[in-house]
C-alpha cells in the first residue's frame, strides 16, 4: 500500500450546507475503491483566482489515504464524471526512512 493525498474542490451548487455529505459521499467513494482513509482535512470555502466554468469558488478537502497503486487511475477517471467534483488532484507522499544512528568513534 502507498500513502496518498487527494486534494478535492467540490461543486456544492451554492449551497455550503450539502458540503458534509458531499465528504462523506467521496469517503465512501475511496474506501470502496479500496483505499483506506486516514484523515480528512476540511479547509473550507475559497474563492478561485480566476472564474472558470462559470464557477467563481469551490469547498476545499484534502483526504490523506492509503491505497494500492493501482487504484488511482480507475478512481480518478470515476470522479472525472462526477458533477459535484469541480477538481480532484493525487499525491502520493514519500514514506519517511528511518535511519540507525552508529556510535561515535572514540
Amino acid at each position: 500500500m502507498k500513502h496518498y493525498e487527494a486534494l478535492f474542490v467540490i461543486n456544492t451548487g451554492g449551497k455550503d450546507e450539502a458540503a458534509p455529505d458531499l465528504i462523506e459521499a467521496l469517503k465512501k467513494e475511496l474506501e470502496a475503491a479500496g483505499a483506506k482513509v486516514k484523515a480528512i482535512q476540511k479547509m473550507d470555502k475559497r474563492t478561485f483566482a480566476r472564474a472558470t466554468r462559470k464557477q467563481s469558488s469551490g469547498y476545499y478537502v484534502n483526504f490523506v489515504f492509503d491505497a494500492p497503486g493501482t487504484v488511482i487511475a480507475p478512481l480518478r477517471a470515476k470522479l472525472a464524471l462526477n458533477e459535484s467534483v469541480f477538481r480532484v488532484m493525487f499525491l502520493e507522499q514519500a514514506e519517511k526512512k528511518v535511519e540507525a544512528k552508529q556510535p561515535a568513534a572514540a
